[in-house]
């Protein structure tokens, strides 16, 4: 009998590279966007963007610890509608798109990012 192997998602993306460089240019195109960019406006980036490297990271099934705040804490007090949500999410896929991820990947980060959506986006 032949042993299955998995691998994360993590793993099938590519690891911390592909991880590195997908939050660098995914922030640009968020930086660029005017109607999330002004979440932005008084964050310190380079520190945002270690925090997204490792919360992406932890999400996808890399064997590390995430120790920064839940979703819901880091954005509750955002106003977050689901425009914005949808915003982000699509710079997500285009940048995933620009670094040639197959689509199946996508789908998988996708799918890994929606579970997020609820402690994200305000209540009405």
């Amino acid at each position: 009998m032949e042993a299955t192997i998995t691998s994360t998602l993590f793993e099938r993306i590519g690891g911390k590279p592909a991880v590195t460089a997908a939050v660098d240019i995914f922030y640009r195109k968020v930086m660029a966007d005017f109607r999330v960019s002004h979440f932005f406006r008084h964050i310190d980036m380079k520190k945002q963007s270690g925090m997204l490297k490792t919360f992406m990271a932890y999400a996808f099934g890399a064997p590390i610890a995430y120790d920064g705040k839940s979703m819901h804490q880091a954005h509750k007090h955002m106003h977050i509608t689901e425009m914005h949500f949808n915003a982000v999410a699509g710079h997500l896929v285009e940048t995933l798109r620009e670094l040639n991820v197959d689509q199946p990947l996508i789908d998988e980060v996708v799918s890994v990012v929606m579970t997020t959506k609820n402690d994200i986006v305000s209540p009405s």
